[in-house]
């Protein structure tokens, strides 16, 4: 390897690698950009996919969600990240889980504030107002969540008679 150049990854102890972190410990033990690293794959001609990881989060402020959310103009071109590896990269990446630390699942219990952390997942990288439907059960169990109604930045029409319907279709309770 010459001089210069980055170490590739998979000449590192087993221990410091980011894919075997991943299995080994699981995904709470990665920094953000040993995640991206990991989603990326592979590096590129003078990088390895940690550096690339780095050089990303560092263009959009240190954030992996911000990055993630991020227009694909915004994306594409950078070094590392062309049309190919972004059309890998974004399908994974949209997924809820990989937005969010932990996976968030309806508890139910609003007085714990169950329900905050199920619907700031769902609702937080939307750039438009929508208005949405929790259908539960008569213990307050999440039967379905959907998205009616999407308006624009600053408001969204709502239609009473579907969401009448939709409580029918579900057999919601509240």
């Amino acid at each position: 390897m010459g001089e210069g150049k980055p170490k590739d990854i998979s000449t590192w102890p087993r221990g410091e690698r980011p894919r075997e972190r991943l299995i080994e410990r699981g995904a709470q033990t990665l920094s953000d950009a040993e995640l991206l690293a990991v989603m990326l794959g592979t590096g590129s001609a003078g990088a390895n996919a940690l550096d690339i990881a780095r050089q990303l989060l560092q263009h959009f402020g240190g954030s992996l969600r911000r990055m993630l959310t991020a227009d694909a103009r915004a994306l594409l071109g950078r070094r590392g990240l062309g049309p190919a590896r972004y059309a890998t990269l974004m399908p994974r990446s949209n997924s809820r889980a990989a937005t969010t630390a932990k996976p968030a699942r309806w508890t139910g219990d609003e007085r714990a504030g169950g329900h905050a952390p199920f619907l700031t997942a769902q609702l937080r990288d939307r750039p438009y107002e929508v208005f949405c439907c929790l259908h539960l059960d008569n213990r307050h169990r999440l039967i379905h969540f959907e998205e009616v109604f999407r308006g624009t930045i600053d408001g969204a029409s709502v239609h009473p008679r579907e969401i009448v319907r939709q409580a029918l279709q579900y057999n919601a309770a509240a």
